[in-house]
C-alpha cells in the first residue's frame, strides 16, 4: 500500500533546504519539486500568497485509481501564483503533419504547469500566468514562442484517466496568434504519436474534468482539449461510436468556465466521444482574428475563430452555455458545429456576437441539432450553413437586430429544416427577407415571423405577428422576458417533434400542446 507524501511550497516561508514535508519546513522554489519523480498519493500543497515568479510545476506520470495526485494550495489569503514568464520549455510533436498542411506540428511550447503521461491528477486553486516576451520577439511574430498556462499531454501511457482541472485562475498567457494546434493559450490537452503504439496502446483520454475555471487574455486558444495524431480516423462523413471511442477522447467535461479576452477561439473539444460542455460563460472571444493582428493570413490561414465549438467529434453536447461579444471574423459566431457528427446545443443563451448565432460548417458536418436556443442582437448572419449536410433547427427563439439577415450572406449553401422557432426582425419597420440565400435545401415550417414582409413560401402554417410586445412578454429584457403572453400568437401553435423531450430553456413541459418558440407560456403545466 503506498504512503502518501505531502509536500509544501512556499515563497513567503520557505527554503529550499528544507525537507518540504510540514508547513513548518516548506520548499522555497518549484523546481524541488520538478526534480522528484512523482508518485501515487502524492500532495503538493503551494501556499497561498506565495508568487513563484519565472517559475512552472512539470508533472511526469502520476497517480493511480486508489491513490490519485493532488496539487492544491494551503493557508489563508490569494492563491498562490505560478508566473511563468516564458520558462518551462518541452517539445512537442505529433510525429506526422496535421488535417491541414498550414497548422504547425511540432515545436517548443513553455508551459507554467505540464502534466505529462499524467493520470488520476487534480489541480486546483492555484492562479497561472505565462506572458513575459523574449528580448526580440513581438506580439503576432510567426514563429513566436508557444505558450500556455496549462498543457496537457498523452502519449507513452494510452489511455490517460481522470484528469481535473478546477478553480485555476489563467491569465495573460501571451501564446502564437497563430498556431492551432501547439499547445497554445489558457488551457490545451492533446495526445501525441506514441514511440511504440502496439505496446502501450492509442494515446487517448478517458475522463478530462475542466470546471470552475478563470480563464482571461489568453492567446491563441481559451480551452482546447482533445486534438490527436490519430486525426485521420475521422475523415469520414459519419463518425462510429467505435472509432470515437477507440482513437478519441471519452468522458470529457467543460463546464462552469468564465472565458474573457481570447485572441482566438474560446472552448472547443476535439476529437471527442460524446463530450459535455455545459454552463461556460464567453466574453470577447477573437481579439486577434482581424489583418490588423494576424498579419500572416496569407502565409498561415486560419483567421477564424467562434465562441464554443466542437471538432471532428461524435455526440457533442453544448447547453446552458452563454456566448457574448465574439468578434467579426470569417467566423464569429457563438455556437459552431464543425465537421462533426450528432452536435446538439440546447438551452444556450447568445447575444451580440458580431458574426452571428450558429455557424453549420462544412460537408462533414451531419446530423445537427440545434433546440431551445436564445439568440438576441448576434450580427452579420443569424444562422450561417456552409455546406453542411443537415441542420434541425427548431424550438429557438432569434431575435435578430435592424439589417442583420436571418442567413448569413456570401458563405451559405448548407441544408436546413427550420420549424417552430420565433423568428423576429427587431427593426423599427417591416422587411423583406431572403429566407433561401445561396441555398436551395432550406426548408421552413410552422414558424412564427414577427415583423417580415414576407415569409418563405414553403411554409404553410406560418403564424404571422406585427410586433414583438404580441408575442413576448418583454422581448427587450433577459431570461424571464422571453417568455411568451398568455395570449401569444404563439401559444399551441407548436408542432410535435419526434424525439423531443418537449421541456423549454427554463425547464417547463410542453404540456397538451407545443408552442412555438424556446420559451414556453406561463400557463403551461407539467404532465
Amino acid at each position: 500500500m503506498n504512503s502518501k507524501r505531502i509536500f509544501y511550497v512556499s515563497t513567503l516561508h520557505g527554503d529550499d533546504r528544507n525537507d518540504g514535508t510540514s508547513e513548518k519546513s516548506p520548499f522555497r522554489s518549484l523546481k524541488m519539486l520538478n526534480r522528484q519523480k512523482r508518485e501515487p498519493g502524492d500532495v503538493i500543497l503551494l501556499e497561498r500568497g506565495s508568487v513563484f515568479q519565472e517559475e512552472y510545476l512539470h508533472i511526469f506520470g502520476g497517480g493511480s485509481r486508489e491513490f490519485p495526485v493532488t496539487v492544491d494550495a494551503y493557508g489563508e489569503g490569494g492563491l498562490p501564483v505560478i508566473a511563468a514568464a516564458g520558462s518551462g520549455l518541452w517539445y512537442q510533436n505529433y510525429g506526422a503533419p496535421l488535417d491541414s498542411p498550414t497548422h504547425i506540428w511540432k515545436g517548443y511550447v513553455s508551459s507554467a504547469v505540464l502534466l505529462y503521461d499524467a493520470e488520476y491528477i487534480t489541480v486546483r486553486n492555484i492562479e497561472i500566468t505565462n506572458q513575459a516576451l523574449l528580448e526580440g520577439e513581438y506580439y503576432n511574430q510567426g514563429d513566436l514562442m508557444n505558450r500556455t498556462g496549462v498543457s496537457i499531454v498523452a502519449r507513452d501511457r494510452g489511455t490517460l484517466h481522470r484528469i481535473e482541472l478546477d478553480n485555476l485562475y489563467i491569465h495573460d498567457v501571451t501564446g502564437n496568434v497563430y498556431d492551432k494546434h501547439l499547445n497554445n493559450g489558457g488551457i490545451y490537452a492533446c495526445a501525441l504519436a506514441p514511440e511504440d503504439e502496439e505496446r502501450t496502446g492509442v494515446a487517448r483520454y478517458d475522463g478530462l474534468h475542466i470546471h470552475h475555471c478563470r480563464v482571461e487574455r489568453c492567446r491563441r486558444w481559451g480551452i482546447a482539449a482533445g486534438y490527436t495524431y490519430r486525426h485521420g480516423e475521422f475523415t469520414t462523413l459519419e463518425i462510429s461510436d467505435e472509432t470515437a471511442q477507440t482513437y478519441g477522447s471519452v468522458h470529457v467535461t467543460i463546464e462552469h468556465n468564465r472565458l474573457k479576452d481570447i485572441g482566438g477561439d474560446g472552448i472547443t473539444p476535439m476529437y471527442c466521444f460524446r463530450p459535455l460542455v455545459q454552463y461556460n460563460v464567453s466574453e470577447n472571444i477573437a481579439l486577434d482574428m482581424n489583418p490588423e493582428v494576424y498579419t500572416e493570413a496569407g502565409k498561415r490561414a486560419g483567421m477564424t475563430a467562434a465562441a464554443m465549438w466542437p471538432w471532428k467529434c461524435k455526440g457533442a453536447l453544448f447547453q446552458y452555455n452563454e456566448a457574448f461579444s465574439t468578434r467579426f471574423n470569417q467566423d464569429g459566431e457563438a455556437w459552431d458545429a464543425d465537421s462533426g457528427d450528432g452536435t446538439v446545443y440546447q438551452y444556450n443563451y447568445s447575444h451580440d456576437n458580431e458574426g452571428g448565432c450558429i455557424m453549420f460548417c462544412e460537408g462533414e458536418s451531419v446530423n445537427n441539432i440545434f433546440r431551445y436556443n436564445i439568440s438576441v442582437n448576434d450580427g452579420t448572419g443569424t444562422v450561417t450553413p456552409v455546406r453542411n449536410v443537415d441542420a434541425h433547427i427548431y424550438n429557438n427563439t432569434f431575435i435578430i437586430p435592424e439589417g442583420v439577415p436571418f442567413i448569413r450572406q456570401g458563405m451559405s449553401e448548407g441544408g436546413m429544416l427550420v420549424e417552430n422557432n420565433i423568428i423576429i426582425n427587431a427593426g423599427k419597420t417591416a422587411k423583406n427577407e431572403d429566407w433561401h440565400h445561396q441555398t436551395e435545401k432550406a426548408v421552413y415550417h410552422n414558424n412564427l415571423y414577427c415583423n417580415y414582409r414576407n415569409i418563405p413560401e414553403e411554409d404553410d402554417r406560418a403564424v404571422i405577428a406585427e410586433n414583438a410586445d404580441q408575442v413576448l412578454d418583454d422581448p427587450n429584457a433577459v431570461c424571464e422576458g422571453f417568455r411568451l403572453t398568455e395570449d401569444s400568437p404563439a401559444v399551441g401553435k407548436g408542432k410535435w417533434i419526434k424525439g423531443d423531450a418537449g421541456v423549454d430553456f427554463f425547464g417547463e413541459h410542453a404540456g397538451n400542446s407545443p408552442d412555438i418558440g424556446a420559451c414556453f407560456a406561463h400557463t403551461k403545466k407539467q404532465n
